[in-house]
């Protein structure tokens, strides 16, 4: 028998395993997934949990419920991978044996990368809302907060899911407004980019948006330290920024597992190759999802169209074929907007967001980079097909791998 190991249980692992399952045949391999945490969350959903559109309970389930029969699960700390002699070690000096490697071990939050981010006011008047815990103690804070400087931080990129931020500036002006309170609250919006996104026609039609609903910009501000005693943010050209309540998003970095084991770059991303999934130094290890330094959107829709490749990929591995250089970088994407709207952009490595129409060209319904509520149902409908289709490994109908160019008015980009 062979063995075909995934570290990682989140959204990339555990769809890979529920592809792989159906395709590998039963008599000639064992496939092993390792994660040490049981709970699987939706992390789309913490965007929601601190204006209490959702609740804890609709964004977390047992890890184990999504993992199919007939794939070993073991919920162990995985200590180290020794790619020279194709075995992990995990916790309590158990070592498991691979032929194939994936890695889906994603990426976290560092707040310590910051001076005092995560210093004594950390969860008291500085959030993030990028892990569960974050967003639940941000909910409770803002069920309380009176009003002041509210503060929309991003510390550095890449970060995963880029929009959510701006989706998070544009839902506190909604909630605020809802509170009949908006008055009381000023929203900054504070990037290290030069505008509001990370696509230049995306930004301009981002840039209107936050200027219609009275949030501040600050571009290029590039987050030196947090001053929490006087309550401000101060870049490396000593520009500040004051706050009442601070939500960051700190610097993201992959898996200190990466690091341990000499397979990462700066940020414990492993280096893949962006067309195939291969990663750049073993022809055996592939890497899906966050854990990868790929040029695209750190988001499940990314790592949903890349797990069909790689199942196709893997077989083709197992057949000794040449691997499919396929994968586009392909990313599509919800952006609430607040008040029940959204956006929805769809994009890949050579080709920004621009306008057109979704799925179906000429048709839709949805419209691209226009506010909709039809994108607003889309992304709220979303949780649905996360729990029920795509986790499972369920192809979604006439959502296509690679990004499709018809109906679109395209441009170009270098990348």
């Amino acid at each position: 028998m062979k063995n075909l190991v995934i570290l990682g249980a989140g959204t990339s692992g555990t769809m890979m395993a529920n592809h792989l399952i159906s395709k590998l045949p039963k008599r000639e391999w064992n496939i092993t997934i390792v994660d040490q945490f049981k709970t699987h969350y939706y992390q789309p959903g913490f965007l929601f949990l601190p204006f209490d559109i959702y609740t804890t309970k609709q964004v977390k389930k047992k890890g184990e419920k999504f993992i199919p029969k007939g794939v070993n699960y073991i919920q162990k700390k995985i200590e180290l991978i020794k790619p020279d002699e194709n075995k992990v070690q995990l916790e309590g000096d158990a070592q498991l044996d691979y032929d194939i490697l994936i890695v889906a071990t994603g990426t976290k939050i560092a707040p310590s990368e910051i001076e005092g981010m995560d210093g004594p006011m950390w969860y008291k008047n500085i959030f993030d809302f990028y892990t569960y815990e974050g967003a639940k103690a941000l909910r409770n804070k803002l069920r309380e907060w009176e009003g002041g400087k509210l503060v929309v931080h991003i510390t550095e990129m890449p970060i995963k899911c880029p929009v959510a931020p701006l989706e998070f500036a544009f839902l506190a002006d909604s909630f605020f407004k809802n509170k009949s309170m908006r008055d009381k609250v000023d929203i900054t919006y504070v990037t290290p980019l030069g505008g509001a996104f990370t696509k230049p026609k995306a930004t301009e039609a981002l840039h209107h948006l936050l200027e219609e609903k009275g949030i501040k910009e600050v571009t290029d501000f590039n987050i030196e330290r947090v001053d929490y005693e006087n309550n401000k943010i101060v870049d490396y050209a000593d520009t500040e920024v004051e706050y009442d309540l601070l939500v960051t998003v700190p610097t993201n970095m992959g898996d200190e597992l990466i690091e341990r084991s000499g397979m990462g770059d700066d940020l414990n991303y492993v280096p893949t190759n962006k067309a195939t999934l291969q990663t750049n130094d073993y022809e055996n290890i592939f890497a899906i999802g966050d854990a990868t330094n790929l040029p695209a959107s750190k988001a499940g829709s990314v790592a949903h169209f890349e797990a069909e490749i790689l199942t196709d990929n893997i077989l083709r591995y197992i057949k000794g074929e040449p691997l499919k250089a396929e994968f586009d970088g392909h990313a599509n994407c919800f952006i609430e907007t607040g008040n029940g709207k959204a956006l929805l952009i769809d994009f890949n490595y050579t080709h920004e967001p621009v306008e057109g129409t979704f799925p179906f060209p000429g048709v839709g319904p949805l419209k691209l980079l226009k506010e909709s509520r039809m994108n607003h149902m889309g992304k709220m409908a979303f949780r649905w097909i996360y729990w029920n289709m795509l986790i499972k490994g369920i192809h979604i109908p006439f959502v296509s791998t690679n990004m499709t160019t018809k109906g679109k008015k395209l441009e170009k980009i270098n990348n």
